[in-house]
């Protein structure tokens, strides 16, 4: 996996319309930004937030968790997780994203 097609990801899920056909769970928003954090910082070592921080919390936990993994492996991860994703959906729209990903 290379790093283009995970930027090439990274750009479409910042794209994707909020009520478009492609709906992300609140898991999956959780699983791409914890590996893209490891693929773009490597290891957690920020300092966990406080108690009434719920999303911060649930942010730095899932971080955390990949601790370790390569930012090759993060990529590979990221990349696949959105081609999963796209082509559930089905849409030309996703279809059209999916053929970016290959091409970068």
């Amino acid at each position: 996996m290379s790093e283009a097609k995970f930027e090439k990801a990274a750009a479409i899920i910042q794209s994707l319309p909020k009520d478009g056909p492609v709906k992300p769970t609140s898991d999956d928003q959780l699983y791409f930004y914890k590996y893209f954090k490891q693929a773009k910082f490597g290891d957690n070592t920020t300092t966990r937030p406080g108690l009434l921080d719920f999303t911060g919390k649930a942010k730095w936990d899932a971080w955390t968790s990949v601790k370790g993994v390569s930012k090759e492996e993060a990529w590979k991860l990221y990349v696949e997780k959105l081609i999963e994703i796209l082509t559930a959906a089905g849409d030309e729209e996703s279809k059209k994203h999916i053929a970016e990903i290959e091409a970068a």
